[in-house]
């Protein structure tokens, strides 16, 4: 079996949640605040980006992340281009900590309009995906926002996150759509019925044998989702948690069935740098329990 066939056995079959690690230019400021380092500790973008790749090996190298409860990480595109103890990041998750490494290929998010922000143009994308591809990268992660119950503004959401998901799919990785729905959306579970209706349509375009995963907000309704989840062309559908807590978006996610997490804030809540090793990876051990217990329901 192939390593592409194995990752993908994985995400099928196994237990566990995805690591959402792909904090970028735009929110890496505050993941280092939430971390314990304020912004006068660094001059310059590649300064940051340093501190934040050290934040991330440190999660990654301990002893509670491992493929017994962790499918996948989310990485961004500075991470894969870096190592983690000498070996290229996609292979230290896979070889060493048996971690299926996926990539976050968005660009950012356009102005907001007809209630929803579409993602910005990407016009590299090709060459990113090739890159991916030749590193070891198995999928990919890209996110719109939905802000109001607007169904035109959720119909261009779900068709661009399809469209380049063929692209993606094209170039021989599994690509996770997220259309993330506000939790502030004033009528969130009106967006939620529109968000579904529109990806069945798409999911039922898409041709056999031919699969995507899903990244959507915790539901106001329990289970909204399990037509996605049965859905033969979905791999898996994953949670984010949105701005909820870890202790409210576990609660959430337990009352999903076969819904698993993709947190990032969520995830790295408690942890900061001025934790000795052990600290940190006691706490660290604790989030990931937590958040693996509410992924097994």
């Amino acid at each position: 079996m192939s390593i592409f066939e194995q990752q993908k056995a994985k995400f099928r079959t196994q237990p566990g949640f995805v690591a959402a690690l792909d904090q970028s230019g735009g929110s890496t400021p505050k993941a280092l605040k939430l971390y314990g380092i304020p912004e006068s500790a660094w001059s310059g973008d590649a300064a940051m980006m340093d501190l934040v790749h050290a934040m991330r090996v440190r999660i990654i190298t301990s002893p509670s992340f491992n493929g017994d409860r962790i499918l996948g990480a989310i990485l961004f595109e500075d991470t894969m281009e870096r190592d983690i103890l000498g070996r290229p990041t996609a292979q230290y998750l896979w070889e060493v900590k048996q971690v299926v490494p996926i990539l976050k290929v968005d660009k950012g998010l356009e102005a907001e309009a007809n209630g929803v922000q579409l993602m910005k143009p990407m016009p590299e994308l090709d060459q990113l995906l090739a890159r991916a591809r030749a590193k070891g990268i198995f999928g990919t992660k890209m996110r719109s926002v939905i802000k109001q119950a607007n169904p035109a503004g959720i119909r261009a959401v779900v068709d661009q996150q399809f469209k380049i998901a063929r692209q993606i799919i094209a170039a021989g990785l599994v690509p996770i759509i997220e259309p993330e729905v506000d939790i502030k959306c004033p009528d969130k579970a009106a967006a939620e019925d529109l968000l579904k209706a529109a990806v069945i349509a798409s999911l039922g375009s898409l041709p056999e044998g031919q699969q995507v995963m899903l990244k959507l907000t915790l539901p106001n309704t329990d289970n909204l989702y399990a037509e996605c989840i049965a859905h033969p062309r979905v791999l898996r559908v994953v949670a984010l948690s949105g701005g909820y807590s870890r202790d409210e978006a576990n609660a959430r996610l337990a009352r999903q069935h076969n819904m698993v997490a993709s947190f990032s804030r969520a995830l790295t809540e408690g942890l900061t740098a001025q934790q000795s090793d052990a600290e940190f990876n006691a706490a660290l051990d604790r989030a990931i329990e937590s958040i693996f217990q509410a992924s097994s329901t």
